[in-house]
């Protein structure tokens, strides 16, 4: 993809997409119909990201506020944004660390007047960069480096210009949104620097500054009062209730159309570091346009080893951008920062702003793996650490003391991630100290429930944590320690303990943004034994049937502040989310083990031609760091991958043509023979016949060393389903269940 395909704006405002019809309305959505991200600039798995700062929920910019369901209710009539901030999530939902840290604001009025918001008018963005004009006539522009920010403003002319830092700023203007830092020192160290730290969520964030403010003063200030002659501002305990606005201000005169630019450099670990990584991310030039030239540089990457073409239809250009689009938004988070762990002093590996595993694990970790696997070497080399510092694999990770493992998702998610990069030979990665911490992770917590009595509640951890010991048992032979495997794969086959036999569905229990239904169709390691339990074929396909909403009525989404009765009569249908949430994104692909790929095909061209668009509201739901958007890629690309599994399964793809460039040099061409055809009357397409590098292949699914390895998959697609793939499963792993010491 280019970067011209990108749409930074997408999924920034409540969805908007035309009324779902056929399958698609009959889904129901539980989650916020908006897609939670930002404009903002981003650099690749960067640490740094920067955008316009309204206070809005949940990434600081934007109208809207604190929704957990259905429409998002207003907080702002309009665009407007009181400065600039640094650190922003991305797409996600109510995860409680809301970052918006060091707030620069241009002014032309008097500090007096800091905090006031201005409406935003000529927003651009782009990879790497985004730009505005406020209501006061400044333009800004903002670009970043993996640990850095640079601004550029152009001001009107005036005697009294102004560029503000505010340093106490942080969080949201939601109820417990904002966050005060701990301590914060301050200090004017030369004409055009300063340097300066705060302490915030028990994490130091540091930064050296560089303004180009020829003949400008240079002031600290405090409670929106000057204090000329100050160099150093120190703070040993701030709290909430005396706390005041603080930072550093330039002023002076300029003319009209005058450029004034600041550079940022961040660090976790002390101003020295954040000066060094200043100096670091702008080898060619510390300057906005070298910046921005480089991070542009890093986006085309990132974007180029994945290509469409031949289609011609009406709809080509704007599925392009949704694409071009879902592939920017999978490539922003994590937030990998080496040698920056506030935490604990040792240099290597570090990562932030993981948010969290359970949205990422299944889509959007196997495409970074895929495409960019030295960056999920490092990203696993961060949890290992993580683990062996703190004790545990986090569910999610931010930039605040100690991990985040909000427990009630899921467990045992980094396993899977683990697994696929052992399986694929990805270097770098200790497995011997890999396989020590899988091991005692999955002891602890929910873990122990699972050793002493068999399952662990809620229901759905058992299955997470059955398929984490099949995970482990993958590194164990790896590492060569047959007792590990065996005793592994034993546990892993207490997946069954999950489930009702008299259903056929996960017990009753408590489920995290879901029902039993949700988490009842995921792709486990033992699918034989999953449908065989569920009455076989036939059972199995029925229950879906019914999950997917076949034969059923288009269904009413929530509006604006839904009742807990709405809610609930929602919950109580049972029905798939419809990519407006993450418990059940991989279910379509359960009907291929099952021997039905087509109904796997018409839920996913129901879910690509309903479920995403272009423009602000073109998301149907939380991109949640890229889990939704890295759906959107692997689903127009024909393939899923079967985290954990180093599996791909093969569906009909959204294009003609499709090739991605892999690491190792090699090329990977699928290609939709029949493809125009088969959708010329706007329904699915169904694979009647493939093949793989020449050779007929009669199965729905490749290997990941097939995969990695490249050559040239042909589909031949039709419009009515034939028989390819029935009767070849996917491959499924049976293990015997171990003793449990209580009856189930």
């Amino acid at each position: 993809m280019k970067l011209a395909d990108v749409d930074p704006f997408i999924g920034t405002q409540p969805t908007d997409l035309p009324q779902p019809t056929g399958l698609a309305a009959t889904w129901w959505w539980p989650k916020p119909q908006i897609g939670n991200t930002h404009p903002g600039a981003t650099y690749p798995l960067g640490m740094v990201s920067a955008c316009a700062y309204s206070g809005a929920y949940p990434t600081g910019y934007g109208e809207y506020a604190l929704s957990t369901e259905g429409v998002p209710p207003r907080m702002r009539e309009r665009p407007v944004a009181s400065g600039v901030t640094h650190f922003q999530q991305s797409g996600t939902g109510a995860i409680r660390k809301y970052y918006n840290y060091v707030r620069v604001t241009p002014m032309i009025d008097r500090l007096d007047e800091l905090g006031r918001e201005w409406e935003i008018t000529e927003e651009a963005a782009s990879p790497g960069a985004y730009a505005f004009t406020l209501s006061n006539g400044i333009r800004g522009e903002v670009t970043v480096g993996p640990k850095s920010a640079v601004h550029r403003y152009t001001f009107p002319e005036t005697a009294d210009a102004r560029l503000v830092i505010d340093l106490s700023v942080g969080g949201l203007d939601i109820p417990y949104g904002a966050t005060v830092p701990l301590r914060a020192h301050l200090e004017s160290l030369d004409i055009g620097q300063a340097q300066g730290e705060i302490v915030v969520e028990g994490t130091p964030l540091a930064l050296h500054m560089e303004a180009d403010t020829p003949h400008w003063r240079q002031l600290l200030w405090y409670d929106r009062r000057l204090m000329p002659g100050g160099r150093r501002l120190d703070f040993d305990a701030i709290r909430p209730t005396t706390m005041r606005p603080f930072g550093l201000m330039w002023q002076g005169s300029v003319t009209a159309g005058q450029t004034i630019e600041l550079r940022i450099g961040f660090s976790l670990r002390g101003v020295d570091q954040a000066r060094a990584n200043l100096l670091g991310d702008c080898p060619g030039g510390t300057g906005y346009d070298a910046r921005h030239a480089a991070t542009r540089a890093a986006w085309s990457q990132h974007l180029d080893p994945i290509a469409v073409e031949g289609r011609t239809d009406a709809g080509a250009p704007d599925a392009r951008t949704v694409l071009g689009t879902a592939m920017y938004h999978s490539f922003i988070k994590p937030a990998i920062a080496p040698n920056e762990s506030p935490q604990w002093p040792t240099p290597g590996p570090y990562a932030f702003d993981i948010c969290t595993m359970w949205d990422i694990y299944r889509t959007q970790l196997p495409l970074v793996s895929l495409l960019a696997p030295e960056r999920s070497a490092d990203l696993a080399n961060a949890l290992i650490q993580v683990c062996e510092e703190e004790g545990n694999f986090p569910i999610g990770y931010r930039m605040a003391k100690g991990s985040d493992r909000f427990s009630r998702q899921a467990s045992g998610l980094a396993h899977t991630m683990l697994a696929d990069l052992c399986a694929a030979g990805v270097p770098g990665i200790d497995w011997d100290w890999a396989l020590v911490h899988m091991l005692a992770d999955l002891r602890r917590a929910y873990g122990e429930d699972f050793l002493t009595g068999g399952r662990a509640e809620p229901i759905s951890h058992t299955l997470d944590i059955a398929f984490a010991y099949w995970c482990t048992a993958r590194v164990a032979e790896r590492v060569g320690d047959a007792r590990v495997a065996a005793e592994c794969r034993l546990l892993a086959g207490r997946w069954r303990n999950a489930f009702d036999p008299g259903t056929g569905l996960l017990r009753e229990s408590t489920f995290y943004e879901g029902t039993k239904y949700n988490y009842s169709y995921r792709l486990t390691h033992d699918m034989a034994g999953r449908i065989a339990l569920a009455g076989g074929d036939e059972a199995f396909v029925a229950m879906l049937d019914r999950f997917f909403g076949y034969g059923a009525d288009p269904v009413v989404q929530p509006g604006v502040n839904p009742s807990g009765e709405e809610m609930e009569a929602g919950y109580a249908l049972g029905r798939f989310e419809g990519l407006n949430n993450e418990p059940d994104m991989e279910a379509p692909w359960a009907y291929m083990y099952a021997g039905r790929p087509d109904r796997t095909a018409e839920i996913v061209h129901a879910a690509l031609t309903n479920m995403f668009g272009v423009g602000r509201g073109g998301l149907p739901g939380n991109d949640d760091s890229g889990g939704l958007s890295s759906w959107v890629v692997w689903a127009s690309l024909g393939l899923f991958p079967v985290a954990g599994q180093d599996l791909f399964l093969v569906n009909a793809p959204a294009w003609p043509e499709a090739g991605i460039d892999l690491p190792s040099g090699e090329h990977l061409r699928v290609e939709a023979v029949g493809f125009a055809e088969a959708g010329a009357g706007g329904g699915p397409r169904y694979v009647v016949g493939a093949r793989f590098n020449g050779e007929d292949l009669d199965r729905g699914w490749l290997t990941g060393s097939e995969v990695r390895g490249g050559g040239v998959l042909r589909l031949e697609l039709a419009a009515r389903p034939g028989e390819w793939a029935r009767e070849h499963r996917p491959p499924s792993y049976p293990s015997e269940a171990a003793e449990v010491t209580r009856r189930l």
